[in-house]
């Protein structure tokens, strides 16, 4: 046996270790990491991958339509045709009601009566910022009038580019 320090008894020097409060923190941490990992699930946007640009245009012979959401407006394009619609501001903000009319109108058109899919850009700058929510409103009305495929995408890479 070792002797305590400090007298000439001889002691046991062992020393146990409560390890209650490592318990709750362990519990406490794994139930976050649960309700967590839920969370992100639940909150996960869906939105399909850019396309390449490498790709022929003879490749894809039916036309893509393309939205473009900038700071003073929002374009609807299709490509092949080079087909536009700009939708300028209103004084309350966006033009959602009109974007939906647009798209509803596109979703009319034999081109796209069965498509599903729809190209969604934002062109935002420091001078012309385009908050991120504007780019979820526009995601939400193409999915409302049936575009459930949403490809996100950097301006450059749209299809149908309005003045790009």
């Amino acid at each position: 046996m070792g002797n305590v320090v400090g007298t000439n008894t001889k002691g046991s020097v062992n020393v146990e270790l409560n390890i209650v409060p490592f318990i709750d923190l362990m519990s406490c941490l794994t139930a976050f990491l649960l309700v967590a990992a839920v969370w992100v699930s639940i909150a996960q946007v869906n939105a399909s991958a850019g396309k390449n640009r490498d790709t022929v245009d003879g490749d894809n012979p039916d036309p893509k339509l393309s939205v473009l959401v900038e700071a003073d407006g929002i374009w609807v394009g299709v490509s092949r045709v080079n087909e536009f619609t700009h939708l300028p501001n209103t004084a309350a903000g966006y033009d959602w009601p009109g974007l939906e009319a647009a798209l509803k109108n596109q979703k009319a058109s034999a081109y796209f009566e069965k498509a599903t899919d729809v190209e969604l850009a934002a062109d935002s700058s420091r001078e012309h910022p385009v908050k991120y929510q504007e780019l979820v409103g526009a995601m939400d009305v193409a999915i409302k009038v049936g575009f459930a495929d949403v490809g996100i995408m950097a301006p450059s890479q749209l299809s149908a580019q309005p003045h790009i």
